[in-house]
């Protein structure tokens, strides 16, 4: 979706002080609890902003089996899980867009169109 950008992103590691005590259960996370109630499961892991280019950047998403079922329910087709939730992750910004969109249009105006009065009833528009 995102071109501009090719950096991965890394989980920072948490440093554990070590102990002779048994081990600890490591603490499940939202993903494994989501997934072991049969729940959809979608998280934004990152963002990344490239700082040559501020118009481009990437996300990292991570999501579960239950997330792709249900996108597949929906209609979302793909040759790879990360394909459906491309699709998926571009709808959702389409609806962000068009969404503003409407928004300034209820406005009874569009911020990037301007029109000037030329009188005798004539209107310039750019």
């Amino acid at each position: 979706m995102f071109e501009g950008i090719k950096k991965r992103f890394k989980k920072p590691t948490e440093s554990k002080p070590e102990s002779s005590a048994a081990p600890k259960k490591p603490k499940k996370s939202e993903k494994d609890i989501a997934t072991e109630k049969g729940e959809p499961y979608i998280s934004i892991l990152g963002i990344e902003v490239d700082p040559e280019n501020i118009h481009q950047g990437a996300f990292e998403l991570d999501w579960n089996d239950k997330f792709i079922a249900n996108l597949m329910r929906a209609g979302y087709q793909g040759k790879t899980d990360a394909d459906i939730v491309d699709q998926w992750f571009q709808n959702v910004c389409r609806h962000v867009v068009m969404e503003t969109y409407d928004q300034y249009a209820a406005m009874d105006h569009d911020p990037y169109v301007h029109v000037r009065d030329l009188g005798d009833g004539r209107k310039e528009v750019s």
